[in-house]
């Protein structure tokens, strides 16, 4: 009986392991995914600084009567 009770934990630890494994993949690739918009910001950030805006703040704003 106390083999079958260690199996059972022995499994019920794998399922734990696999999806903590899972999460921690998924972590994993929202960082990578968060660092490659950061590099590409500041990448962009030179070249853009120099172009004209498109939009001025007059242009952005609403005007209520």
């Amino acid at each position: 009986m106390e083999g079958v009770d260690v199996v059972r934990e022995l499994i019920r630890i794998e399922e734990k392991l696999e999806h903590i494994e899972k999460l921690l993949n998924e972590l994993l690739e929202r960082e990578e995914s968060y660092a490659i918009m950061k590099l590409s910001e500041e990448s962009l950030k030179g070249f853009l600084e120099d172009e004209p805006d498109l939009y001025s703040e007059e242009d952005l704003k609403v005007r209520y009567r």
